[in-house]
């Protein structure tokens, strides 16, 4: 991260940014993040396999230049499920910049695009950053029968009946 002129821009998940992605995986274990964003493997197979398997969800990076410095995602249309899971982290030392705010506001913008009603999330808890992030943005939330987890939706109101493919 250059922390001078800044310049950030969402881009799919292409092949190109997989070592990138896997790099910024890899800091969020350091920093034992892991343990608050974990949708999937932070290994090499685990993003190859959604770089070849992936047709309807929806997997974007944050970059600054050539680095990965936010995941989003939108998942569950593969699977067949009408309301998608969104998943998100932000490189902790680019935390508190609004960052997440912006990421969160484009996913939910992508969701809409697909003609989704709404939009899941899960979220530990203990996490009371993200919690208040969420919150402000306007999910509201239950608890798991875990007491570990709590599950967030998030109502997509549309202005437009159309939507994109």
């Amino acid at each position: 991260m250059s922390g001078g002129s800044t310049f950030f821009e969402i881009r799919k998940l292409t092949p190109e940014w997989k070592q990138p992605l896997l790099t910024f995986l890899r800091s969020l274990e350091e920093v034992s993040n892991a343990d608050f964003f974990r949708p999937h493997p932070f290994t090499d197979s685990a993003v190859e396999e959604i770089l070849h398997t992936t047709r309807k969800d929806l997997y974007y990076v944050l970059t600054e230049g050539s680095e990965v410095v936010g995941y989003g995602m939108l998942r569950g249309w593969d699977q067949g499920y009408p309301i998608p899971s969104l998943g998100i982290a932000i490189h902790p030392g680019l935390r508190g910049n609004g960052l997440g705010r912006m990421f969160m506001h484009f996913l939910a913008a992508a969701a809409r695009g697909r003609g989704a009603e709404k939009v899941r999330l899960r979220v530990m808890a203990a996490n009371g950053r993200a919690l208040k992030l969420y919150e402000s943005l306007g999910y509201t939330f239950r608890r798991e029968e875990n007491e570990v987890y709590l599950v967030g939706f998030l109502e997509l109101h549309t202005d437009s009946p159309r939507t994109c493919k």
